[in-house]
């Protein structure tokens, strides 16, 4: 009765290998399709947040203080608030002097 209940032959390994092979390309193929996608999505997502963030707080302390100063370096970077219509009527001054 026990030769009868399992009995490793080379057939029987080789179904074992070719199932266990298919589980690890199946658990692949969910984690390309499935579980990538979504750790990616979260990523972006918290980068987009991060830079929302900075860029609020950058316009804000325009804003407020009616300049922004960033380091870049060994450099500062001065951010001022820029108006068009008023450059563009000094423009129009200083060229009919």
């Amino acid at each position: 009765m026990k030769e009868e209940m399992v009995q490793r032959t080379p057939k029987n390994r080789l179904v074992v290998i070719l199932i266990a092979v298919i589980a690890v390309l199946a658990l692949l193929v969910i984690y390309a399709f499935a579980i990538r996608p979504a750790v990616s999505g979260y990523t972006i997502n918290a980068q987009n947040a991060g830079i929302n963030y900075a860029l609020s707080a950058i316009v804000s302390q325009v804003q407020q203080n009616g300049y922004a100063q960033i380091p870049v370096g060994n450099q500062t970077l001065i951010l001022v608030p820029y108006n068009a219509q008023a450059q563009a009527s000094a423009n129009q001054t200083s060229s009919s002097k």
